[in-house]
C-alpha cells in the first residue's frame, strides 16, 4: 500500500467499526467540558467521570465554581492527581470566563491557551467537541496509533499533530480523534497489545514496530 491508501484504509475501518462515537467525557457544556479535560491530564476518563459528578454537584457554573475556595476544589478532585495544580487552574479560570467572557467558554484557541492550566490539547478538545470547530487533539493513544501506522515519526506530540493534519481530510478530523481514541483503547494499547486484534496495525504498520512485536 502506498501512503494514500494507508490513509483510505484507516477511515474506512474506524468508520465501520466506530459509526456512532460516544465523547469519552461526560459533559453537559462547554463549561463542565472544559473542566472535565482540565482534569483529565495525566489521569484516565474513566476516573475523571467518577469524579465530575461530585464537582458539579457543588458547582456547574463560572458563578458557581467560584464560590469555593481552591482548597475545597481540590480535595473534591484528589483522586484525579496533580489536585493542587488543577484546583488552582479551575478557580482562576472560572474568574477570568466571569471578568472577560461574560461566564461563557470563548470560542478561539487564542482565548482558551489563554486561560489557566489550559494548554493547546485542551484547547483542540473544547474547539472540536463543543463547538464543532476542526481541530486534531493528540493524546497518549493518538500519539502511539499514528507512530505504529508509519504517519508520524513519533517525535513529540507537536509533529504528530501536523502530520495527522497535513494526511486526514479537515472534514473528518473532529471523528478521527475520537475514533483513534477509542481504537487504541480496544485494539491497540500500549500494553497488553496483541497485533491478530489489531487490524489496521497488522494491515499498515510501520515495519520496526511489526519487527518488533515478532521477536516477543
Amino acid at each position: 500500500m502506498n501512503k494514500q491508501e494507508k490513509v483510505d484504509f484507516t477511515i474506512t475501518t474506524l468508520q465501520e467499526l466506530y459509526p456512532t462515537i460516544p465523547i469519552p467525557l461526560d459533559h453537559k457544556d462547554p463549561y463542565t467540558l472544559l473542566i472535565a479535560v482540565l482534569m483529565s491530564a495525566q489521569s484516565t476518563d474513566v476516573r475523571v467521570n467518577k469524579i465530575t459528578p461530585l464537582l458539579f454537584e457543588r458547582a456547574d457554573t463560572p458563578q458557581e465554581m467560584i464560590k469555593l475556595s481552591v482548597e475545597e476544589i481540590r480535595e473534591i478532585i484528589k483522586p484525579v492527581g496533580l489536585s493542587p495544580m488543577k484546583a488552582k487552574g479551575i478557580y482562576g479560570l472560572s474568574h477570568i470566563l466571569l471578568d472577560k467572557h461574560q461566564g461563557q467558554v470563548p470560542q478561539s484557541f487564542e482565548a482558551l491557551e489563554a486561560l489557566p492550566a489550559v494548554g493547546h490539547k485542551t484547547a483542540s478538545v473544547v474547539m472540536s467537541q463543543a463547538f464543532g470547530v476542526p481541530a486534531f487533539p493528540v493524546d497518549t493513544h493518538i500519539h502511539r496509533l499514528l507512530y505504529r501506522w508509519g504517519f508520524t515519526n513519533g517525535k513529540n506530540v507537536t509533529q504528530t499533530e501536523k502530520d495527522a493534519k497535513r494526511l486526514f481530510p479537515k472534514e473528518l478530523w473532529n471523528d478521527l480523534h475520537l475514533q483513534i481514541i477509542w481504537y487504541g483503547r480496544e485494539y491497540s494499547p500500549a500494553r497488553g497489545w496483541k497485533l491478530e486484534n489489531d487490524i489496521i496495525t497488522k494491515t499498515i504498520g510501520r515495519k520496526t514496530v511489526l519487527d518488533t512485536y515478532a521477536k516477543k
